[in-house]
């Protein structure tokens, strides 16, 4: 069993930024695909990014493109989430995922899920 551990979220003004992370504790992450999604009140879970184990190939959303930016450090077991210009309407509970085998923008596809982080973006 892989256990994601989220942090980095909270309240911040539109405009501001948030980098959320997501460790992977005691074990390796390397060997796996990485994503983040999020969900917000009322909505199904969407897809934001994904990044290869590697770290050589990353997709995003259009919605998130040119705002977002995943990375990896696979030293520290940890993937990021760097979110930039953030609007009121990205406020939602953001989730990262693991895949061994899958990498793509297909939630349930995803073996290994966080237990989530609340982003607040005020006006």
């Amino acid at each position: 069993q892989v256990q994601l551990v989220e942090s980095g979220g909270g309240l911040v003004q539109a405009g501001d930024s948030l980098r959320l992370s997501c460790a992977v504790p005691g074990r390796t992450g390397s060997s796996y695909n990485m994503g983040w999604f999020r969900q917000a009140p009322g909505k199904e879970r969407e897809f934001l990014a994904a990044i290869s184990w590697t770290g050589g190939s990353t997709l995003y959303s259009d919605f998130v493109k040119g705002r977002f930016t995943i990375s990896r450090d696979d030293a520290k077991n940890t993937m990021y989430l760097q979110m930039n210009s953030l609007k009121p309407e990205d406020t939602a509970v953001y989730y990262c995922a693991a895949s061994r085998s899958y990498y793509g923008d297909y939630r349930n596809a995803y073996d290994y899920w966080g237990q989530g982080t609340q982003v607040t973006v005020s006006s």
